[in-house]
């Protein structure tokens, strides 16, 4: 299974590729979709589409797993991660490729065993499980390969409980 892992945001998107082969992960590939605060907001966002579209078209993922939207005390700012989140969901969607969120305790649980990991380390964690020479930079794409992570992890118990709901099905 490979499955795109996206940690969303407008100026800074984060990425990461992990292949699960049996009980292994391998990282495939990862970094950061950057884009101007100068450049207008609808050239971003398509600037954005392009770069995960082809993400997509080279890596064939079979999931995209998403961190979930965070609103703190900044609106305007999950204003914009949520529009590349949509961004990311609609060129998922095109291909018809399935999306999946996680929030970020759900992310450091997976990864570190706690929900409350910093993140020094959750970057080094990501670093083992990947068996990496060196960890991840920038903190997005170490946080975008966490996700990618967590969903290969949780894959295989979201296919048996799906086929489960299927078999008690009347």
């Amino acid at each position: 299974m490979v499955v795109l892992g996206i940690d969303p945001g407008l100026a800074n998107c984060g990425f990461g590729v992990v292949r699960r082969a049996g009980g292994r992960l391998v990282a495939l590939d990862g970094g950061v979709v950057t884009t101007s605060p100068r450049t207008a907001p609808e050239l971003r966002l398509a600037e954005l589409f392009r770069a995960v579209d082809e993400l997509l078209e080279r890596h064939r993922p079979q999931a995209v797993a998403l961190e979930s939207l965070y609103f703190g005390q900044n609106a305007s700012s999950a204003f914009a991660v949520g529009q590349a989140r949509g961004v990311v969901l609609v060129a998922a969607g095109l291909r018809g490729i399935s999306c999946h969120d996680y929030t970020p305790q759900q992310v450091k649980g997976a990864v570190c065993g706690t929900g409350r990991a910093p993140k020094e380390q959750v970057t080094r964690m990501v670093q083992a499980l990947l068996a990496l020479p060196q960890p991840p930079t920038p903190d997005h794409a170490a946080d975008a390969l966490a996700v990618a992570i967590c969903h290969a992890n949780h894959a295989p118990l979201h296919d048996a409980a799906s086929a489960a709901d299927l078999v008690a099905a009347p």
